[in-house]
């Protein structure tokens, strides 16, 4: 078939669609967000009928992919690697429970913390659920092991973890298209105990995963994404996982790498091959994206071959992405690092929007914050962590999605007041109403603002489940109606949002002020679409 230019998110998708995907469950996070929408916007996706709604969070969309897998459908569950903390609980008891229809788990990790809190590498997610896990070095790769991931998913009735990094997610490549296949027949698990995580039912499966683990091994072994590449000088040996892979042989274009060189991409590790290298070379050079995993492994914990090179020992940074310079240093080859940035390009840090909605709720709650001293307002995942730097300086924590609200709890229960959370529609459905509902059990004296700018505007503009509902949700959840607030954050409104700021504050109990107004980039999205539709 034809080529098409496509990112890794997209190669991803398609790959699914292609091998006959009859759901995607997602909460969108940077780098994995384009996996879902390009499924929505795909025509086959829609006349397939392909479930591609987003989902509440991660872990909502990791259970509801689990029930689809039981009723014998292919569903894949896309996620950034951070939402795979929160779909955590789902996802490794679901290497207990296995698969029924095909069912592969998508983590999108984010080296260097582009747009992250951390750098996790969630191969060590699958090591811990010892589940397969399959790692793409370039886009063709990312469509033809998600093509594939759903063979050994129902070959092996095992989730399959496939993992990508940033730069992989967002450049493109040609991919060429593999045959389109129908989606399976429904076929509802025959095992009634299966799904049925009791003890005595868990301890079964367990066994059962623990005895499959030689042949996943073994698949790994016979794996096509793994090979090994013979070298004439064995004073050093390469072993490279995933993206790694390119920026090693991006060092010899136009050359043959001296060295034996080991490419991983599917694991468990295949323990014959990492044995031939060590055993043939002097020394082993392992290149792999993000944490040292691989590693690791080779060293032990004893580590005495003294024979390992990589992360661990400095000869690549410990943090951060790799790049081919990076790569060169450590195989004693020149550096080149192109042409430097003009001094003339000065920095930019990341700002609101002009226009937003979030500066005039800062500006007001700046203003009514001013005689209780700084500290006391605490934030969240979304845009309005930018709230954090100049001008404004209004929020002093960032932690996790729905952090805001129990962090404030906790600084009430210590004794600190007022304080205030401020937290997104989006992540206030994600993960923030459980945590509303701590505070309203125990009638903690905080202010919730909850800012409504009806999108989940970080990543693009995705809908919100909020939408519309929020006064809602929090009435339903137990605050007092008196004091769920609803504003609109203008720069004329700024005196009267300031007073309803501080009388809420003055509140000794749970109240919630909702700064209502559309995100400015939806907005004119909006605006311009409804102009060409006239």
């Amino acid at each position: 078939m034809a080529k098409s230019l496509l990112l890794g998110v997209e190669a991803i998708a398609q790959g699914a669609l292609d091998a006959g995907l009859s759901g995607v469950y997602a909460y969108p996070g940077t780098p994995s967000t384009e996996i879902t929408e390009f499924i929505q916007n795909s025509k086959q996706a829609v006349e397939g009928n392909v479930h591609r709604i987003w989902a509440g969070n991660e872990k909502t969309a990791m259970e509801s992919a689990v029930g689809m897998s039981y009723a014998g459908k292919r569903a894949m569950v896309c996620m950034k690697h951070v939402g795979l903390n929160v779909a955590a609980d789902p996802f490794m008891n679901s290497s207990i429970t296995g698969a029924n229809g095909g069912l592969v788990v998508v983590v999108a990790d984010d080296p260097s913390m582009h747009s992250s809190q951390d750098e996790q590498d969630y191969r060590y997610y699958g090591k811990f659920a010892l589940i397969p896990v399959m790692e793409p070095s370039n886009q063709q790769e990312a469509y033809n092991m998600v093509y594939d991931a759903f063979d050994l998913s129902e070959k092996f009735h095992t989730p399959v973890l496939l993992r990508v990094t940033t730069r992989l997610a967002h450049s493109r490549a040609g991919v060429e298209r593999r045959e389109v296949r129908k989606q399976n027949e429904l076929s509802i698990c025959q095992n009634p105990k299966q799904f049925v995580l009791l003890p005595v039912n868990a301890r079964k499966n367990y066994r059962d995963l623990l005895e499959k683990q030689p042949a996943f091994e073994q698949a790994a072994e016979e794996s096509k994404y793994n090979w090994y590449t013979e070298g004439t000088d064995k004073k050093m040996g390469i072993i490279t996982t995933g993206i790694g892979y390119n920026y090693v042989m991006e060092n010899y274009v136009g050359t043959k790498c001296p060295y034996p060189v080991l490419k991983l991409s599917q694991y468990p590790a295949p323990t014959k091959l990492v044995a031939k290298m060590v055993d043939e070379c002097e020394s082993v050079l392992v290149v792999e994206e993000g944490y040292p995993l691989i590693e690791d492994q080779l060293r032990g914990m004893l580590n005495r071959t003294g024979k390992i090179m990589g992360r661990l020992d400095g000869t690549l940074p410990r943090d951060g992405e790799l790049n081919p310079n990076l790569v060169a240093k450590a195989l004693g080859l020149n550096e080149s690092y192109g042409t430097p940035v003009p001094e003339i390009v000065a920095p930019r840090p990341p700002a609101l929007c002009n226009g937003c909605p979030h500066v005039d709720t800062y500006l007001a709650l700046n203003e009514a914050m001013k005689m209780h001293g700084p500290g006391k307002v605490f934030a969240d995942i979304g845009c309005y962590t930018l709230g954090a730097l100049p001008p404004y300086k209004a929020i002093y924590t960032t932690l996790d999605m729905g952090a805001s609200i129990t962090m404030a709890k906790g600084a009430a229960d210590s004794g600190l007041s007022p304080v205030v959370a401020v937290i997104g529609d989006s992540t206030f459905t994600h993960s923030g109403m459980t945590s509303l509902l701590d505070c309203i059990y125990e009638n903690t004296p905080i202010t919730v603002m909850i800012l409504d700018n009806s999108t989940t505007g970080m990543t693009g503009g995705q809908d919100s489940h909020a939408l519309g509902r929020i006064g809602n949700i929090c009435k339903g959840l137990g605050v007092a109606e008196e004091h769920i607030r609803i504003i609109t954050p203008l720069k004329q409104n700024h005196e009267a949002n300031v007073k309803v700021i501080e009388e809420e504050l003055a509140y000794q109990g749970v109240s919630v002020i909702v700064p209502t107004r559309e995100c400015i980039q939806t907005l004119s999205r909006r605006m311009k679409a409804q102009a060409k539709n006239k």
